[in-house]
C-alpha cells in the first residue's frame, strides 16, 4: 500500500490507497482523524512509536543514528534503550508495510549504517506537500493560487507535531512550519484581493491579525482589503491600531510599507484600486515598482526557456539566488538554509566533485553570530565540504578549495574541533595569494568565526573587522562591509570604546537601509540596549526617538521583539532571559525566583547554579556548578565564565574560582559579554577582583 504521513497536527499515518486518504477530511480532528478518516488510518501504537516516526520525518529522508534517537526519546534513557528503539522500529514496519514478506528488506523505514531513515516520497508527508503548495502558489495566477492555498491550508489539523511541542528536536521544525503557514494565509489573502474579493479577504485577515499582531504585512493587507471594500475609515482605524500596538508593545514605529499605505489611503491614490497580484500577494513587499517586477518575471521566464530543467548551471544559479534570499531574514533565511542543503545533495548526486565544490562554496553568506542556527544542518554541510576537498586534485582549484575551507571554518564555529581554526588559516593563506576580494572577504569571515580559542581576543577580532570594512568598501561588497562594521561594533563594545561602537552601528544601519538588509537592525537594536545598560545612555541620536526606551530592561524586550520571525533560532533562543539576568547581576542582584521557568536555551548550564541559589537550594547549586561544562568557543565565552565566577564566589567553590580566574585573566581589559554586542555583565576586571578577594592570599 502507499502510506501517507501527517504532521500538521498530531502525528499520524494513513493508507493512501483507501478512498478519501489525503483529502483533508476531518480537518479539526486529531489522532486517527484527518486525511483518510474514512477507514485508512494506520494504528501507530504508543507515543514513543509516534515519536520515532516524527523524528525520522523531521530528518527528511536522512539517516538518524540510533544513539541520537535514544537521546531524543528519553531524558534519562533506560538500560536497554537501543533495544527499545529497535522494538519501536519493528512495530512501525509491521504497521507501515503489513504485507512485507518475512525477512524481506523494508522499503519505507530502512536500516542504513548506524541508524534508520524514512524513505517517504516527497508528496507522502503533508508538511512537505504544504511547502510545495506554498512555493507553487507564489508563481501561479491569483485564481489558481487562491485555490491551491485554500486546499493546502485545509491540511492543517492543529499545530505541527502537536504532541511533541516541548521536545528540542521538533521545536525548530514546528517554528518553521508555523511561520510558513502564516505566510500562506497572507498569500491566500493577497490572491483573493487580486480577484476583487476584498470583503472576504478582510474577514479572514481580521482574525489573522488578532492572533498574530506583530506581523506588519498582515496589517497592511487588512487595511488594503478594507479600503477596497469601500471602508476607508475602518482601513485608517486598522492602521492606527497597528501603530498603537507596535508602539506600546514593541516600542517601534510601523515600517515604510504601512506608513506609505496610510499616506496613499488618505490621498485616495489611484493605484490602490488596481489589483496587482504580485504586490498584494507579497505581505512583505515594499512595492519595488512595476518595472522591477516585470524585469524579474521576464528574466526568470527567459532563464526557464533557455536552461534545461536538469542543467547543472541551474544548481549554481540557485545558490546565487539563495545568497540573496538569506539576507532577507525570517522565512527567507530559513528557506535559504533548507534549499542550500538540497542543492548540495543534488550536486553530490551528480558525481561531479568540482560542481559540488562550487555549489558548496558559492553560498558565502556573511555570518556574524557564532552559534549556528541548525547544528545538524551545519554538520552536513561541513561533511559535504570535506568530501569535496578530498575529491579535488590537491594541486588544482585553489580558489574553489579556499571557498570550501572557508565554509568549513564558518560552519564549524563554536565547536572545540581543531579542524575549524586549521581550515580558517588555510583558507586565508590561499585567498591572499589570489586576486579575488570576495574570496578573501569570505575567508576573513571564517577567520573571525575561529578567533575564540580563549577569552580576551576582542582586539584581534577588531583587526579582522577593520580589514573587512576596508576591503569590502573598496570593492563594493556591501554585505561584507556590513559584517565588518558589526564585528567592529562587538569588538569596540568589548573594549569599552562606545563612541567607536556607535560609529560602526550607525554605518551598518545606513548600509542596511540603503540596500534593504533587515537583519542588521536586530544587532544594532540589541547594541543600543547593551549601551544603555552599561553607560546609562543609548547611542547618539536615539535619546529622544519614540521607539527607543530609556530603561535597559524595556530596551532588551524591544530588541527581542525584532527576533520574532527573524529566522535565527541560534541567536533567539534563551537570549532575552539571559540578558535580563545579566542586568540583575550587573546591579548587584541575584537571579529572580520567577526566572526559573524561563526557556534558557543553550545557556541553561551556566545559569542553573544562579537559579538554584535564588531558590535557596545551595547544595544543588554547588553540584550544578561543579557539572558546568567549558563554555563554547564563541561570543558568549566571557559572559559564561563570569556567570561561573559569580556563582563560585557565592558558593565558596575554590576549585571553580581558580579555573574561572585563569580563563578570564586574558580578558581583564574587556567588558564581560559586551563582545556579543547584545548584553553586559560589567568589566571583567571587577569579576577578577571578586575572585581574588574570595580566594585570599596565595
Amino acid at each position: 500500500m502507499r502510506v501517507l504521513f501527517g504532521v500538521l497536527g498530531p502525528v499520524a499515518a494513513w493508507d493512501g490507497d483507501v478512498d478519501g486518504a489525503g483529502d483533508g477530511a476531518d480537518r479539526e480532528g486529531g489522532g486517527a482523524g484527518g486525511p483518510g478518516a474514512g477507514g485508512g488510518a494506520i494504528a501507530l501504537k504508543g507515543p514513543r512509536h509516534r515519536a520515532v516516526l516524527a523524528r525520522l520525518i523531521v530528518a527528511r529522508r536522512r539517516v538518524v543514528p540510533v544513539g541520537l534517537l535514544v537521546d531524543d526519546l528519553w531524558t534519562d534513557p533506560p538500560a536497554d534503550a537501543v533495544g527499545a528503539v529497535r522494538t519501536f522500529v519493528a512495530a512501525l514496519r509491521r504497521a507501515l508495510e503489513p504485507e512485507r514478506p518475512p525477512r524481506a528488506p523494508a522499503r519505507l523505514l530502512v536500516t542504513q549504517g548506524p541508524g534508520y531513515a524514512l524513505r517517504a516520497e516527497p508528496d507522502a508527508v503533508d508538511a512537505w506537500r504544504f511547502e510545495t503548495a506554498v512555493a507553487d502558489a507564489r508563481t501561479l495566477p491569483p485564481q489558481a493560487a487562491a485555490a491551491r492555498l485554500d486546499e493546502a491550508l485545509g491540511w492543517w489539523r492543529g499545530p505541527a507535531y502537536a504532541e511533541f511541542a516541548d521536545l528540542p528536536w521538533a521545536r525548530t521544525e514546528r517554528s518553521r512550519l508555523a511561520e510558513l503557514r502564516l505566510h500562506a494565509v497572507e498569500l491566500h489573502a493577497g490572491a483573493r484581493l487580486s480577484l476583487g474579493l476584498a470583503a472576504e479577504a478582510a474577514a479572514d485577515l481580521d482574525a489573522h491579525v488578532a492572533g498574530h499582531p506583530w506581523r506588519e504585512g498582515a496589517w497592511r493587507l487588512l487595511a488594503l482589503a478594507l479600503y477596497r471594500a469601500g471602508r476607508q475609515a475602518d482601513a485608517l482605524a486598522v492602521l492606527r491600531r497597528a501603530r498603537t500596538m507596535l508602539g506600546e508593545q514593541l516600542g517601534v514605529d510601523p515600517g515604510p510599507a504601512l506608513r506609505r499605505l496610510e499616506t496613499d489611503i488618505l490621498a485616495q491614490a489611484d493605484h490602490l484600486q488596481t489589483p496587482d497580484p504580485r504586490q498584494d500577494g507579497d505581505a512583505d513587499s515594499d512595492g519595488g515598482g512595476d518595472g522591477a517586477r516585470r524585469v524579474w518575471a521576464e528574466a526568470a521566464a527567459a532563464y526557464d526557456r533557455a536552461v534545461g530543467g536538469g542543467a547543472r548551471a541551474r544548481l549554481e544559479s540557485t545558490v546565487g539566488l539563495l545568497r540573496s534570499l538569506a539576507v532577507t531574514g525570517g522565512g527567507g533565511l530559513q528557506a535559504a538554509r533548507r534549499h542550500r542543503v538540497a542543492a548540495v545533495e543534488a550536486a553530490e548526486e551528480s558525481g561531479d566533485a568540482e560542481l559540488t565544490a562550487r555549489v558548496i562554496g558559492a553560498y558565502d553568506v556573511p555570518a556574524v553570530w557564532t552559534r549556528v542556527d541548525d547544528p545538524e544542518q551545519a554538520a552536513r554541510v561541513v561533511a559535504a565540504a570535506e568530501r569535496a576537498l578530498a575529491a579535488l586534485p590537491p594541486a588544482e582549484h585553489a580558489a574553489v578549495r579556499a571557498r570550501l575551507l572557508a565554509t568549513v571554518a564558518v560552519e564549524s564555529r563554536g565547536t572545540r574541533s581543531a579542524r575549524g581554526p586549521e581550515a580558517a588559516r588555510e583558507a586565508e593563506r590561499l585567498a591572499r595569494g589570489l586576486d579575488d576580494p570576495a574570496l578573501l572577504a569570505f575567508a576573513l569571515n571564517g577567520v573571525f568565526m575561529q578567533t575564540f580559542e580563549r577569552t580576551g581576543l576582542a582586539a584581534e577580532r577588531d583587526g579582522t573587522g577593520a580589514e573587512l570594512v576596508a576591503l569590502a568598501a573598496r570593492h563594493g561588497l556591501v554585505t561584507y562591509e556590513v559584517l565588518g562594521h558589526l564585528i567592529r561594533l562587538q569588538a569596540r563594545a568589548a573594549l569599552a570604546d562606545f563612541p567607536g561602537a556607535d560609529a560602526h552601528a550607525a554605518a551598518a544601519d545606513r548600509l542596511a537601509e540603503r540596500h534593504e538588509l533587515p537583519l542588521v537592525a536586530v544587532f544594532t537594536r540589541w547594541y543600543a540596549a547593551l549601551r544603555l545598560a552599561e553607560t546609562g545612555t543609548g547611542p547618539p541620536g536615539t535619546a529622544h526617538a519614540p521607539d527607543t526606551p530609556d530603561d535597559p530592561e524595556a530596551a532588551c524586550r524591544g530588541a527581542a521583539a525584532l527576533l520574532d520571525g527573524a529566522g535565527m533560532p541560534g541567536l533567539e533562543r534563551g537570549l532575552l532571559p539571559l540578558a535580563l539576568l545579566c542586568l540583575r547581576l550587573r546591579r548587584g542582584l541575584g537571579a529572580s525566583v520567577a526566572a526559573t521557568g524561563a526557556d534558557w536555551g543553550p545557556y541553561e548550564p551556566w545559569v542553573r547554579p544562579h537559579l538554584l541559589l535564588a531558590q535557596g537550594r545551595r547544595a544543588e547549586a554547588g553540584k550544578a556548578l561543579r557539572a558546568v561544562p567549558e563554555p563554547p568557543r564563541d561570543l558568549m565565552q566571557e559572559a559564561a565564565w563570569c556567570l561561573v565566577a559569580r556563582a563560585a564566589v557565592e558558593l565558596g567553590d575554590r576549585g571553580t574560582m581558580v579555573r574561572a580566574r585563569d580563563r578570564l585573566a586574558p580578558a581583564a581589559a574587556e567588558i564581560a559579554g559586551a563582545g556579543t554586542g547584545l548584553l553586559t555583565l560589567g568589566p571583567v576586571a571587577g569579576h577578577l577582583d571578586a575572585l581574588t578577594a574570595a580566594l585570599g592570599p596565595v
